[in-house]
């Protein structure tokens, strides 16, 4: 482990398991680690949870963790790296397909922010299919998402996004 200060940014709508698994693995290899709520200017009120919700969401899943934190920022994340003196952002990739748009956001970064670097972590095999879209669709139609979110939160999730069926 190393002392440079990594960020894990994100929508977070909700954390699951698979986001649980890059911040944890990330805390391993990183002294201090960001977890940072982003919030995109072109998405406002989208979220089926607000940033504070999600927020208080993902510091329940990390309490156990101890060199993780939890912000939220609206801006440019290049900008953020700055303000919080990292030298990594690391990002989670489920496929191929994740890649091409991740890859042009690193290279946008290190333009802006030339001392970041990002680094991509491929999600454990059990995750790949693992999404907060996912979640929230199985959540909302009654389905058990027990697996798929940290144990802390369940209930918040279900509260939020059940629907009697």
């Amino acid at each position: 482990m190393n002392n440079t200060i990594a960020i894990c940014p994100g929508s977070f709508d909700p954390i699951t398991i698979g986001h649980l698994d890059i911040i944890s693995r990330s805390a391993k290899m990183f002294g201090k680690v960001i977890v940072v709520v982003m919030s995109n200017i072109n998405k406002k009120n989208s979220g089926s949870f607000t940033v504070e919700e999600r927020v208080e969401m993902i510091k329940k899943s990390v309490a156990d963790i101890p060199n993780v934190e939890v912000d939220h920022f609206e801006g440019l994340l290049a900008d953020y790296a700055k303000l919080k003196n990292a030298g990594a952002i690391i990002k989670g990739l489920r496929a191929v397909t994740d890649f091409e748009y991740e890859f042009q956001m690193a290279l946008t970064n290190k333009k802006l922010n030339p001392e970041v670097e990002t680094l991509f972590l491929t999600t454990s095999a059990e995750n790949m299919y693992l999404s907060s879209s996912m979640v929230k669709q199985i959540a909302s139609m009654g389905g058990d998402v027990t697996e798929f979110v940290p144990q802390a939160i369940h209930n918040d999730i279900i509260k939020r996004l059940r629907k009697e069926v």
